[in-house]
């Protein structure tokens, strides 16, 4: 089952409020409404797209080392996915399939990393409950998705919701702000050239991982 089927069969069974999630109607709607709203503010059009320049950052690891971009980079391309973080169900499921398509971009010569607002505490669960055997970097204020272009601000009547729902994103990211990143994947060559970009303003819909190989072959190709 590929990636985009699994997460259609996780939101038909949660927006019908099927147990053990028992949703109603009214939090669908607002969140339908939170996501149209982000489409149509043309936010995604505004993200990195290939052929640009990478920002370069360092962010650290769940054990609190600095990772650089520069130095994943000076081994090969690069793979960095943006995601909001475990409390996500949606995530889970595609840093999982990062996970399964991980020995092909090793194979490769690529790395991966996932890109979280979330605390280093979070970050661990991330890595414990989905198996990964790749890094994930607390991006703090969402400083480098925003870099990316892909940072935006909950709007007043979605964070009602999130409190309601005990969705503390600011406990959960350490940070006050309510913001969060748009889900972005980006693939980038080793002279930080942008070869691959896909930003989607509705959270329930992600690329599959082997979108991302042709980009993959053709950086291996220069450095070779």
């Amino acid at each position: 089952m590929t990636l985009q089927a699994k997460l259609d069969a996780f939101k038909a069974d949660f927006e019908a409020g099927k147990p053990p999630y028992n949703v109603p109607p009214s939090v669908i709607e607002t969140m339908h409404r939170a996501t149209a709203e982000l489409i149509a503010s043309g936010a995604a059009a505004r993200a990195l797209k290939a052929g640009d320049k990478a920002p370069a950052f360092t962010l650290k690891n769940p054990e609190g080392q600095p990772v650089l971009s520069a130095d994943l980079l000076a081994n090969g391309p690069l793979v960095v996915s943006f995601y909001r973080g475990v409390w996500c169900p949606y995530c889970n499921m595609e840093l999982q399939a990062l996970q399964a398509a991980l020995p092909a971009f090793e194979e490769l010569g690529a790395s991966l990393v996932a890109i979280s607002p979330q605390t280093a505490v979070n970050s661990r669960k991330s890595v414990r409950q989905n198996e990964l055997g790749f890094p994930i970097l607390s991006d703090t204020h969402n400083d480098v998705a925003a870099a990316f272009g892909l940072r935006f601000e909950l709007p007043d009547y979605l964070i009602d919701l999130y409190k309601g729902l005990k969705n503390d994103l600011p406990a959960f990211n350490g940070d006050p702000s309510w913001t969060l990143p748009m889900p972005g994947r980006f693939v980038i060559g080793q002279d930080g050239t942008i070869l691959y970009a896909e930003v989607n303003p509705d959270y329930t819909r992600r690329p599959e991982p082997e979108a991302m190989l042709p980009a993959l072959r053709r950086a291996a190709t220069v450095a070779a």
